[in-house]
């Protein structure tokens, strides 16, 4: 263990394995040295604090909740343990399939129910609902065959014809787009974009597509389509260049497994993790780099009780892997001549409702692995379910015949429907929801158990001119040496992109500490 101040035990659930504190907790010292500080406990900081420590730098890892992992939690239903965030990693890059590797977890990788999803929206006739599975050949549901059989049963004849337009639209007049929805818009037409694109953006980004940028949503798009003559044509080379296998991945068990591994490993390289640390300021100390001062607060202390304590860290290099509101309130008050000036666009507030359920009915998996929603469809709050028992078939092996359903609710620039509606209220409304999403009759004597998780800010920055906020951040962070960004709001959406991103921002703090030691 590294001697550095931690704080007291915070409270953590039972099946969660306990980070390494320091005995000090109990009184901190006034200034405590460190190599590295990170703040932010999802999975950038500590992939970030696990590099670092892996060449012997003394690395403190400070979280404001009681728990690490961040967007991959976990929640306790009907004696199973479920993920409440993330549930499986991007297969591109193969740098999180080495990291699971790393991790002795390659053994537990699965791969989904190949059936995939379905799509639903109004039907024509009164309050009906239509379905259909989700095309497959697609980027983000902008069809690489617009006349294709899955495409019309959606979209009808007179949509694909007018999608197919875009096949004659001439190269000039496609230029470099920005904005997802304007593109469809105008080369497919209306109806692929709201059937077809809208629903996969709120599902993934919580945001309208009008809103997206293309390149940092489909990356290398504009250049395929520019090559290929149309936006279809694009799609299609994008699709073509995919590897061979499954583009998603899980670990058996579930994702919040990872976290559990990654905590393992910390604990291994002698990482102080302290827990319960609301990170307050962070300022330049002249030649010996950066204080980091912490409000530390003992989730176990009495309620009439004082229990935070300051905490008070100097160390040569800082990592901001907390999310955009708090990385950019401390670069505000610390990098000099720069500020966010509120051009950030704040994240939606999603919130998640499991169900485990006795619903025999759900046995032949309906509507494949999951459904998303069509832009204005009636009589449904949620955006998007997932049938995870239809989806993973270790969690139907554990669960025993009972089934599981997680839906998602809220949109960026909306109010969460779910929002103080009490936990009773909640369990009921996404009842109503699944059993209309998945076309099978529901009812309150087949719920076994129900849970709600809220994530907030936890979702990517997409917004158009998300790539000049993050250059200009960049730009201006560089002019700051000890001083490293990193998490989904500046890496992007996942942990295909989050992983890389934190290990390179490891890397040049490891440049730099090889380079100090030399010169020592």
């Amino acid at each position: 263990m590294s001697d550095l101040a931690g704080s007291g035990d915070a409270a953590r659930r039972d099946d969660e394995p306990a980070p390494r504190r320091d005995a000090q907790a109990e009184s901190p010292s006034p200034v405590t040295a460190a190599d590295v500080v990170v703040i932010g406990g999802g999975v950038a900081g500590m992939v970030a604090a696990l590099e670092c420590a892996k060449i012997g730098l003394r690395v403190a890892l400070l979280e404001r909740r009681d728990a690490l992992g961040g967007c991959v939690g976990r929640i306790e239903l009907d004696g199973l343990t479920l993920d409440s965030g993330a549930e499986s990693f991007a297969t591109r890059g193969g740098t999180v399939a080495e990291l699971v590797a790393s991790l002795g977890l390659d053994d537990e990788v699965v791969d989904p129910n190949p059936a995939g999803a379905w799509l639903v929206w109004s039907g024509a006739a009164n309050d009906a609902l239509d379905a259909a599975p989700l095309p497959r050949t697609g980027v983000l549901g902008i069809p690489a065959n617009p006349l294709g059989d899955d495409v019309r049963r959606i979209i009808g004849w007179n949509g694909a014809a007018r999608a197919y337009g875009d096949r004659l639209m001439p190269i000039l007049r496609i230029g470099r787009a920005r904005s997802l929805g304007e593109l469809v818009r105008s080369r497919m037409g209306s109806a692929v974009l709201d059937k077809l694109v809208t629903p996969i953006s709120a599902g993934v980004y919580s945001a309208d597509p009008d809103l997206l940028d293309l390149d940092v949503v489909a990356p290398g798009l504009n250049e395929a389509m520019t090559r290929m003559g149309s936006l279809s044509g694009g799609v299609g080379q994008l699709v073509e260049q995919r590897k061979a296998g499954g583009a998603v991945r899980g670990l058996r068990g579930g994702m919040h497994t990872l976290v559990d591994a990654l905590v393992r490993e910390l604990e291994r390289f002698d990482v102080t993790v302290i827990t319960g640390a609301e990170a307050t300021s962070i300022e330049r100390v002249g030649d010996a780099g950066w204080r980091v001062r912490a409000t530390v607060s003992d989730a176990d202390a009495d309620a009439d009780a004082d229990a935070d304590a300051e905490l008070d860290l100097v160390a040569p290099d800082v990592v901001l892997a907390a999310p955009a509101h708090t990385s950019l309130r401390l670069l505000d008050e610390a990098v000099e001549g720069w500020e966010s000036t509120g051009d950030w666009p704040h994240a939606a507030s999603v919130e998640l409702v499991t169900l485990v359920l006795d619903a025999p009915a759900l046995d032949a998996s309906p509507r494949g692995t999951g459904v998303l929603v069509a832009a204005d469809t009636s009589g449904v709050a949620a955006k998007a379910l997932t049938h995870s028992t239809a989806k993973w078939s270790w969690l139907a092996e554990r669960a025993g015949g009972r089934h599981v359903v997680r839906l998602s609710y809220g949109r960026a620039g909306q109010p969460n429907p779910l929002d103080g509606l009490a936990d009773d209220a909640v369990a009921a409304l996404a009842l109503a929801d699944a059993s209309r999403l998945l076309g099978v009759p529901l009812d309150a004597g087949m719920l076994r158990a129900s849970g709600r998780t809220e994530w907030r800010d936890a979702v990517s920055h997409a917004a158009i001119g998300q790539r000049d906020r993050v250059r200009a951040l960049e730009d201006a962070v560089a002019a700051e040496p000890g001083v490293e960004v990193t998490g989904s709001w500046v890496a992007g959406t996942g942990l295909a992109s989050v992983v890389p991103h934190a290990r390179e921002a490891a890397a040049r703090i490891r440049h730099r500490a090889v380079g100090r030691r030399e010169q020592g």
